[in-house]
């Protein structure tokens, strides 16, 4: 056995089965080829890249398995990252086109081989490994050395459904040959990552014409794609996890922020109401130039408060957004959590959003209005049709379940919050209530998200500042939003 053959000191291809040597030899084969197929077909790996662009944020340490000759790796733009691939010479066609990432030869399916990657990442992204996987689950669950609670895999696989299709491309010489591959659905491929402890944040379908077509390609990839039941369709699917393991955050400190603009006479009552829940608690009030006495009322709560601590800070502009950014800014707590003055989400309530996120069941913990029988004239029938229908539309733009985008209680770390708004450029100043501005960032950031059912409430004091036909129109311009932003990528 020579010394070229070794993948890291110590293991060589006796470690390989029939099958996985049989793999390597044909990778190893196809090795000085595998760059003019990729020229070839250009348009299908610049939509594949760029979707996984979008699901892997630029900067982040990444580690590719069954990463070719590099070029996924080069594409996604890690400040760090590491590429594996079984085939000996494909990873030396890698090194020599990339020479700023480390790459190295290597079954993943061998935990020495795991082992010695190094990691933590921040994601672990498999373009078609699974496919040549011989036990997924147990394969998937190597991964978890690799990773911390903050880690996303992103699993990339072909529809089986296409089968016939690049069975003849490849007979016609217009595909790259491969080796029969594992058959795996969407919910194969999920199933999968649940039993190796991996909790599923989302999916997406992408790629229904793989060639460029004179541009129809790409205008049928973005605008049509994407599309309830066409969708289903496409060439390839796309999954994103977390680890299932280990999410539980102990006690961090927590900021409840609270925006509030002529609410004089609720601020007492919130301040009584809301439970001690953490040992390091704060509220926070923005108030955003009230002509009530708003100010006013809270410093006077904020004089007599022994048990929590009450700081308040004026708004610099204007509307709910840039309240709650002030309050997030101005917040000294690991836990941020966003509480409406007007009363309509009890404060009792608060503490759910508290242990659902420190306990780990999400990372975006979102309020649901939908659930509960609601008090009389806390919501018109109108808003209730609207609200139902749009949570069908915003749970397909988000590819996670949204019951209720219009909820102001939300809850997210501070970690989480500095990285939505250090991305916060994607989408620009387009939300002036803040609701969806945490939303699509939360969803971009690949955020589990959760959802606690809360009962809403009239307002007793005060007046609405919810326009029905003006929120209405919000969300109609929210979904075209989302959809240009989330969807025709």
């Amino acid at each position: 056995m020579t010394a070229e053959i070794k993948r890291f000191p110590g293991e060589t291809t006796e470690r390989l089965t029939p099958r996985k040597q049989a793999q390597r030899a044909f990778a190893d084969r196809m090795a000085p080829e595998r760059r003019r197929w990729i020229r070839r077909n250009a348009y299908y790996y610049e939509e594949d890249h760029r979707y996984l662009r979008f699901l892997v944020p630029p900067g982040r340490k990444v580690l590719v398995l069954g990463c070719g000759v590099g070029d996924l790796l080069a594409a996604l733009e890690p400040a760090e990252g590491v590429g594996v691939d079984i085939s000996l010479r494909a990873i030396d066609v890698a090194r020599a086109n990339y020479p700023q990432f480390t790459f190295h030869a290597g079954d993943i399916e061998d935990g020495v081989t795991i082992e010695r990657l190094g990691g933590p990442f921040d994601v672990i992204v498999l373009p078609d490994a699974i496919g040549a996987m011989e036990d997924c689950e147990i394969t998937l669950s190597l991964l978890h050395r690799l990773c911390t609670r903050e880690t996303r895999l992103v699993v990339a696989y072909y529809s089986k459904m296409w089968e016939p299709i690049l069975t003849l491309a490849e007979r016609l010489g217009l595909k790259m040959p491969q080796l029969e591959l594992n058959w795996l659905s969407a919910a194969d491929i999920e199933g999968l990552l649940r039993l190796a402890d991996f909790d599923i944040v989302k999916h997406e379908w992408r790629i229904l014409l793989p060639k460029r077509l004179l541009g129809l390609g790409r205008l049928v990839n973005r605008f049509a794609a994407s599309l309830p039941v066409v969708r289903q369709f496409c060439l390839r699917i796309y999954v994103v996890a977390r680890p299932a393991l280990g999410l539980e955050l102990g006690t961090p400190s927590c900021s409840v922020v609270v925006p509030c603009r002529n609410e004089r006479g609720n601020i007492r009552s919130l301040v009584e109401r809301l439970p001690r829940f953490c040992p390091d608690q704060e509220i926070v009030f923005v108030e955003g130039h009230s002509s009530d006495g708003t100010w006013n009322a809270v410093g006077e709560v904020m004089a007599e408060a022994r048990d929590v601590p009450i700081r308040r800070f004026r708004q610099d502009g204007r509307g709910k957004g840039d309240a709650v950014r002030k309050g997030f800014a101005e917040a000294r707590g690991e836990v941020l959590i966003i509480l409406d003055a007007d009363l309509s989400v009890a404060p009792e309530t608060i503490p759910k959003f508290y242990g659902a996120l420190v306990a780990g069941k999400g990372n975006f913990i979102n309020g649901t209005r939908l659930v509960y029988p609601r008090e009389q004239n806390a919501m018109r029938l109108i808003n209730l049709v609207g609200n139902r229908a749009f949570s069908i539309l915003f749970t397909w733009l988000l590819n996670q379940r949204f019951t209720d985008t219009l909820c102001g209680t939300k809850a997210l770390t501070r970690s989480h919050y500095l990285r939505i708004l250090a991305d916060r450029a994607y989408f620009g100043e387009f939300d002036p209530f803040g609701d969806f501005d945490l939303i699509f960032g939360a969803v971009k950031q690949n955020l589990k998200v959760a959802e606690i059912p809360i009962r809403y409430a009239a307002r007793s004091y005060g007046e609405t500042q919810i326009s029905r036909f003006r929120d209405g129109f919000l969300l109609i311009r929210m979904v075209v939003f989302a959809w240009r932003k989330l969807k025709a990528i």
